[in-house]
C-alpha cells in the first residue's frame, strides 16, 4: 500500500495547519469542543510546536498525494505521545492510519511505551487504536456535554 512518511519541517506548517483544520472540522461542528479541538487551533501553535526539541512532525504521504500528519511527542524514558494524527477527509477509511501507526513504531523503534487521547464518542477511533494494541488508561476528561475524552496507552517490553 502506497503509505509513507515525510519528516517535515517549519517550512511545512502552513500545509498542516490547512490539512489538520480540514480534518477536524467535522468533529468541531459535531462537538463543539472550541477549546480542544485542534481544527480550532491557531497556526503560531503549530509553529511554536515545530519549535519545540521534543516534537517530530510528519507528512503522511497516500501515494503523490499528502494527505495528512502525525505529530510526535518524545516524553523521555523511550516513551512517546500521539498528538495529533489526522487524515483528510476524503483519504479516510483506506486503513491509511494504521500503516502510519506501523511505520511510526518502526522510526522510533525504541519506545516502551506509547500515548494518544481521542475522543470516547468516536467509536470507530477507539476501534482503530484498540485493533492496533492500545488499551484504555482509566482516564478521562469531561470537555462539555457532548464529549469525553479517552485516554490509552501500548506498552512493550524490551
Amino acid at each position: 500500500m502506497g503509505v509513507s512518511l515525510n519528516k517535515a519541517n517549519i517550512d511545512d506548517a502552513m500545509t498542516i495547519y490547512k490539512m489538520q483544520v480540514k480534518a477536524f472540522i467535522p468533529l468541531l461542528e459535531k462537538y463543539q469542543d472550541y477549546d480542544t479541538n485542534p481544527a480550532n487551533e491557531a497556526l503560531e501553535r503549530i509553529i511554536a510546536r515545530f519549535n519545540q526539541p521534543f516534537t517530530d512532525y510528519y507528512l503522511i504521504k497516500y501515494f503523490e498525494d499528502t494527505v495528512g500528519g502525525i505529530r510526535i511527542v518524545k516524553l523521555g524514558n523511550n516513551s512517546y505521545r500521539v498528538s495529533p494524527i489526522f487524515i483528510l477527509p476524503e483519504y479516510q477509511g483506506k486503513g491509511i492510519a494504521q500503516k502510519v501507526f506501523e511505520k511510526i513504531e518502526l522510526i522510533y523503534h525504541d519506545a516502551k511505551l506509547w500515548e494518544l487521547d481521542t475522543i470516547m464518542q468516536e467509536e470507530g477511533l477507539c476501534y482503530l487504536y484498540e485493533k492496533l494494541g492500545y488499551k484504555k488508561t482509566g482516564e478521562t476528561k469531561k470537555i462539555n456535554d457532548n464529549i469525553t475524552i479517552v485516554f490509552y496507552e501500548k506498552s512493550y517490553s524490551i
